[in-house]
């Protein structure tokens, strides 16, 4: 009898919510491998991206020893970044608050922040596959350097995360602003635009000074900056503004931006439809 009491209680009692979100991620993360052409689509674009403009524009950098390819490479980490948190976020909350999904997720025991949960382990996973693969055609076709010591991939954590942490809370918060069927169009024009005043399709200090200006206001120009920092040499820092990696400025933009994400998604994020009853 004791036994049977001991094994009652231990049924009933709650399964921790960072496992639930565990298990929502591991779910997340099956569906989108299952999805083949939202994966080639994931990372076949920044490549082809790449190869594009690796191909067409190439050059010397002044007597930095940078060459222009390499600053795209830096540039597409960024951008890579962005999509597959800020876009992707977008795209999947809105087309999921639309068929009903997130209504019937609120409707069941699972905490809500293993919805959350869930959706930051696709990103990280999906985010740093694409990195590895950029990575790997950088240094193999276009010769990019990766760095040797300890500080520069510290600097890339930093920037990873804090980029990956802003972008995804921003893409979730806006989710709630644009209707499932136009979300692609609203997503797509701001990406693309941040992604030519950024420093990605052109180096940043070719841009005229009201497009940096705009530029510098949003995250993309501070991630593809953080990642210059990383991967090309220190000569190259008299290309950027204020002749000056600038990581605290880097670094504080983009917790900036994670905090007004957080914000933003606590007191908007909505998990039903506005036509929804």
């Amino acid at each position: 009898m004791t036994e049977t009491k001991a094994a009652d209680r231990a049924i009933r009692l709650p399964v921790p919510a960072w496992r639930i979100g565990l298990a929502r991620g591991s779910l997340e993360i099956k569906q989108f491998f299952r999805e083949k052409g939202q994966v080639i689509f994931t990372f076949a674009l920044p490549v082809i991206m790449l190869v594009l403009l690796a191909s067409i524009f190439r050059g010397r950098i002044g007597d930095t020893g940078v060459d222009a390819q390499q600053i795209y490479v830096t540039g597409m980490l960024g951008v890579g970044i962005l999509s597959t948190s800020f876009q992707s976020m977008v795209l999947q909350v809105a087309g999921e608050r639309a068929n009903g999904t997130l209504k019937r997720l609120r409707g069941t025991p699972m905490p809500r922040s293993a919805y959350f949960v869930g959706k930051i382990a696709v990103v990280l996973v999906s985010s740093l596959g694409q990195v590895v693969v950029l990575l790997g055609v950088g240094t193999l076709f276009f010769g990019l350097h990766l760095p040797s010591d300890a500080a520069h991939w510290l600097t890339f954590l930093w920037v990873y995360v804090l980029g990956i942490v802003a972008c995804t809370l921003l893409g979730l918060a806006y989710s709630s602003v644009v209707p499932a069927a136009s979300a692609g169009a609203m997503v797509f024009l701001p990406v693309i635009t941040l992604q030519f005043i950024s420093g990605v399709f052109i180096p940043f200090n070719q841009l005229p000074d009201v497009l940096q200006k705009i530029a510098a206001v949003f995250p993309l120009k501070w991630l593809c900056q953080g990642m210059r920092s990383v991967f090309l040499p220190d000569p190259f820092q008299q290309y950027e503004p204020g002749l000056s990696w600038a990581h605290g400025r880097v670094a504080l933009v983009l917790a900036g931006y994670g905090v007004l994400g957080l914000v933003l998604c606590l007191t908007t994020f909505r998990w039903k439809g506005r036509d929804d009853g």
